[in-house]
């Protein structure tokens, strides 16, 4: 069946122009980005919308044509998008679940693993001229991550991803999840408070809900070790970015390691930016090469399978 594709913010995926749209559909038609202003005439004659992280809210979604049929978000969240109404137009909207398990979880590790060893403090010694570590004993704090607590919350796909790898660097488990799950495999599930509480590591990967949102908050984060990090690499809103900073500053926790941030992009006077026990990133968990390939052909997949009468993935 031939179908109209149109691609509303696709610099978003395609910033270094490796990526080929052509195989989502018979026609496709791609925007480097638009504007709320402008959706609607540029859905005009389209029977399938994508879009990545873009918000669309229930008043232009209740005013698309009556020609679109399909929306797609390019990823794994989908709270972008106002689902009810989705169903009111009579709209499927799908989602990419699993595309960045490993890029994204490796992003985890990698920031848990750099803050055992204060890197951002031992490359900013050396961007300031500062070769202390290498003349004198280590002037930074240098801890191993075996046998340390890692606090996973949401043991979904790349949580679980997280889990393993951790373990196999010999990191002890335990995990929040909503619905509750039984002890398995070395890892104990537990309350959130004693996620927050017994940590040396918390990470996050749950949806941001609404009753995820501000999960880490001034209240939560007072329950954690002042030698305790927390690592978020899902959704920037899952903490309550003033607090953080305050409990920062204040050394009410170690550090923090975001790839996600509430507002994105972040502030450009923010202090996240400069804090020598903060490592921040540009939301990269998902935008490897490979991922971002494997993105566009499980997009493919889902659009093709809804034009087969057999749609997977879908969310509304």
């Amino acid at each position: 069946m031939n179908a109209k594709t149109v691609v509303l913010n696709g610099d978003r995926m395609n910033y270094d122009g490796n990526l080929d749209y052509s195989i989502l559909s018979s026609e496709v038609k791609v925007y480097d980005d638009t504007t709320p202003e402008q959706v609607i005439e540029r859905i005009q004659g389209f029977d399938i919308v994508v879009t990545k992280e873009m918000p669309v809210s229930g008043e232009i979604i209740r005013q698309f044509p009556d020609c679109v049929k399909l929306i797609c978000e390019a990823g794994t969240g989908y709270n972008n998008l106002d689902l009810d109404a989705a169903r009111e137009k009579g709209i499927t909207v799908c989602n990419v679940a699993a595309y960045s398990t490993e890029r994204v979880a490796h992003t985890a590790i990698m920031m848990i693993m750099n803050l055992s060893s204060s890197m951002r403090r031992q490359i900013a010694m050396l961007d300031r001229g500062d070769h202390t570590n290498f003349t004198k004993c280590m002037q930074v704090d240098h801890v191993e991550i075996n046998d340390k607590t890692l606090g996973v919350i949401g043991a979904g796909h790349i949580g679980r991803e997280v889990i393993k790898v951790a373990q196999a660097l010999g990191m002890k488990i335990i995990a929040y999840n909503y619905p509750p799950m039984e002890d398995e495999d070395g890892i104990h599930f537990t309350t959130l408070e004693e996620v927050f509480a017994q940590s040396d590591y918390i990470t996050l990967h749950c949806p941001l809900l609404p009753q995820t949102r501000h999960i880490v908050n001034k209240e939560t984060l007072a329950l954690m070790k002042p030698s305790a990090y927390i690592i978020n690499t899902a959704r920037g809103p899952l903490i309550d970015e003033a607090a953080l900073i305050e409990a920062l500053q204040n050394g009410v926790i170690a550090g923090a390691g975001l790839d996600v941030q509430e507002v994105e992009p972040l502030a450009e006077d923010s202090p996240l930016y400069t804090m020598e026990n903060v490592i921040v990133t540009p939301h990269m968990g998902w935008r490897g090469l490979e991922t971002r390939q494997r993105l566009i052909a499980l997009l493919a997949e889902n659009i093709h399978s809804y034009l087969d009468g057999k749609p997977i993935n879908v969310v509304s």
